[in-house]
């Protein structure tokens, strides 16, 4: 920062992850804040390398304008746009942008970024992982099997039927917004799961699924946000229910006795400090029928559209958008 003047923000948006598009929404409505604030902002997809769309429009519209790839961001990050950035404000999702990579290359060129550290990115997009440091916290967590590239169907559904049952959910271990997830019902539809969750990932998490409530929390500089409900027009949150308009009602404070709200911030801190989260972070929950709290996993950079879900918990305590994004940028070191 210089002479005391607010700081020039890169603001880092789409990448070459499958929630490319995802990303850019968040980038429209944090460039719109930032503006709005006075901070002079520089836009940077990391996924073009060093070419750049020229206009500031470009970087929001679906259309690719040079091929997009996960390689491109060495260059990027190597080149002169970064050379009078005092921060880089990550509207990045899933992989390369969430997982730890981008923030690692930021701390190489020793420019601050929003969000959380390399390993704590890392991990928390690990799903395995995050499920080994719940456990080991005394988080509760959906019981759940492994599968590797080269597992045995049948040795898998023996697992299951064995272990957590059908109905199960069948997911890639290192995506984000439900992407190649898929509720199983039974043993017949287990091998097209598979095969969708696997084009994202080569491990695959199959998790027990638990009847109840869709919530969330999310945690701004240690501090929990009111409990929200997610009540989706389909069985689970999916991809369409997030991100299409009506598929989805949210309310937020979740009408939910208050005992329920309390254990559920309570488990949300206790996640977020057991990943090492910093800033803010939101982590997702099912809960069943008997209120019993079950911790699925931290998003380390969640979506941030001002109707996303984290800015709705923030507004229900007085906190609008804009100044959210700027809490965000002055709580970061």
């Amino acid at each position: 920062m210089r002479n005391n003047k607010k700081p020039v923000v890169a603001l880092l948006l789409g990448g070459a992850s499958p929630e490319r598009e995802v990303s850019k929404s968040s980038g429209c409505s944090i460039y719109k804040a930032l503006i709005s604030l006075g901070y002079e902002t520089v836009l940077i997809d990391p996924a073009y390398g060093k070419y750049q769309p020229k206009k500031t429009d470009d970087f929001f519209v679906k259309k690719n304008f040079s091929a997009v790839s996960n390689e491109n961001y060495i260059d990027a990050i190597n080149s002169k746009i970064f050379n009078r950035v005092d921060i880089a404000f990550l509207a990045l999702h899933g992989k390369w942008g969430e997982d730890g990579t981008i923030q690692s290359l930021l701390e190489l060129k020793g420019i601050k970024y929003t969000g959380s550290n390399v390993l704590t990115s890392a991990i928390a997009m690990d799903k395995l992982m995050s499920k080994i440091l719940f456990r080991h916290f005394d988080i509760n967590t959906p019981e759940w099997i492994v599968v590797e590239k080269y597992d045995i169907e049948i040795g898998i559904k023996k697992k299951i039927k064995g272990g957590i049952g059908y109905p199960c959910v069948v997911k890639p271990n290192d995506q984000g917004s439900t992407v190649g997830l898929t509720i199983c019902k039974n043993a017949d539809g287990l091998s097209k799961a598979l095969k969708i969750a696997q084009k994202f990932s080569d491990r695959v998490l199959i998790e027990e699924y638990i009847p109840g409530h869709e919530v969330t929390v999310g945690v701004l500089d240690n501090i929990p946000l009111p409990v929200l409900e997610i009540k989706p027009k389909h069985a689970v949150y999916d991809y369409k229910c997030k991100y299409t308009s009506g598929m989805s009602v949210y309310e937020v404070p979740a009408n939910l006795p208050e005992w329920v709200k309390l254990e559920i911030q309570a488990q949300a801190l206790k996640a977020y400090n057991a990943l090492g989260c910093s800033v803010y972070a939101r982590m997702d929950f099912r809960l069943s029928n008997d209120y019993s709290t079950y911790c699925l996993e931290v998003n380390t950079l969640p979506g941030m559209t001002a109707t996303s879900l984290v800015p709705k918990m923030a507004k229900a305590v007085g906190i609008p958008f804009e100044e959210l994004i700027d809490k965000i940028i002055k709580l970061t070191h």
